[in-house]
């Protein structure tokens, strides 16, 4: 499959990456690539591909551990993501794309995992990912962390991912507003990260692309910074990807650019696209991946159907909306906060010891569950807070 029945599929790209008014070092890094032509760069002749048989992968990283960790994880991560989805020939079908695109993450979760392993000094280390990847009208979008993936349509703003984030767990649980969640304590803590753990959850969603779509990957360091409505309105008025990256880093920065900042914008169009409608918006959509023709699933998790997601006050478990977040098994019961697998961050770019929240350059946060679910921990919390009330109740008749 080479390209939509009815004609070809054209993409206008541009990525641009900034260190910010903070950092020291630019830990963020980005890819472009067009696997048909084996070709990855930012040359002009890059900047506008006709969507082959092998497709094209977009993808924003934004790294943590302190010092250069960071920096190496989120090269690692485009480096393995790129080398393994360019060494294979054309995917059969969206179902083929859509599983070598959650095993490329899970490959670099792994590595980078290994790498940090090997090597003291980069203990801790980790990334997000956010990656799309499409052969034709289909687009995939497989998220670990929180950059984001974004569709305008229509003048209409969509996210398309969703952030694996403390915060938006509780946003998702009812425990937490938007509003609140602009200055909650700890909206710095995502709960995981390719590197932080041998396995990772891969939340795999889709795009059913029209013409004239608009895709923006950015990392947190944009969508912290800016808010929605006018990432909205740069994407309406300026058309040129080139310029509209331009533009969005330098509104970051003048907000008080607090994190690096990454940004990939991409305009689809074509006759190999049907027109756009009213009625056609965009939706966070996960996508459920079948059994490999093994009968071996992927390692991680390409979560689909519902998710169960824990609130925070008593433990409780709840059932979410397919967009619920969930935390990888293997953060549970660990002892080594390296491999526990849920990541923080904060404004500083120096490490210091957990569990204080701190941002992209800090270690991961051991979770005190001694190896039990979090349900049961809480339902345990929950029975000896009622205890303790019998018995003041007693005392004091």
């Amino acid at each position: 499959m080479t390209m939509s029945s009815s004609g070809e599929i054209r993409l206008r790209v541009f990525g641009r990456t900034d260190v910010g008014q903070i950092r020291e070092h630019n830990e963020d890094n980005f890819l472009v690539a067009d696997l048909t032509r084996r070709s990855r760069s930012l040359m002009e002749s890059d900047r506008e591909q006709i969507v082959g048989e092998r497709g094209t992968v977009l993808g924003v990283c934004d790294g943590m551990g302190g010092a250069a960790a960071g920096e190496v994880a989120s090269q690692l991560a485009v480096d393995i993501i790129y080398e393994r989805l360019a060494d294979n020939g054309p995917p059969a079908d969206h179902n083929e794309l859509a599983r070598r695109l959650v095993e490329a993450v899970e490959e670099a979760g792994i590595r980078i995992f290994n790498e940090a392993r090997a090597d003291r000094t980069r203990r801790g280390m980790g990334t997000t990912a956010t990656v799309a990847a499409l052969m034709d009208s289909r687009l995939f979008v497989a998220q670990v962390g929180d950059s984001r993936a974004y569709i305008l349509r229509n003048g209409r703003l969509v996210q398309v991912s969703r952030d694996q984030s403390l915060v938006n767990q509780l946003i998702e649980a009812g425990q937490l507003t938007e509003e609140e969640a602009e200055t909650f304590e700890h909206n710095n803590i995502i709960l995981q990260a390719l590197g932080t753990a041998e396995t990772v959850q891969v939340d795999l969603t889709y795009v059913d692309l029209r013409r004239g779509d608009v895709l923006m990957l950015c990392s947190d360091g944009l969508s912290g910074m800016i808010r929605s409505d006018e990432i909205r309105e740069v994407l309406t008025t300026i058309k040129d990807p080139l310029e509209a990256c331009r533009e969005l880093t330098e509104r970051a920065n003048r907000a008080g650019g607090h994190d690096n900042i990454t940004v990939i914008i991409g305009v689809f169009d074509g006759p190999g696209l049907p027109p756009p409608e009213d009625d056609a918006e965009p939706t966070y959509q996960k996508y459920p991946l079948p059994e490999s023709p093994s009968g071996h699933s992927p390692r991680a998790v390409a979560a689909s159907g519902e998710a169960t997601s824990y609130a925070a006050v008593g433990g409780a478990q709840q059932e979410s909306e397919p967009r619920g977040l969930r935390v990888g098994h293997t953060v549970m019961g660990l002892a080594s906060p390296v491999a526990a697998g849920l990541a923080v961050t904060d404004d500083a770019d120096t490490t210091r010891p957990p569990p204080g929240p701190a941002h992209h350059s800090d270690e991961p946060v051991d979770l005190p569950t001694n190896g039990m679910a979090p349900s049961l921990v809480g339902i345990m919390v929950v029975g000896a807070m009622v205890l303790v009330a019998v018995a003041g109740i007693l005392l004091l008749r």
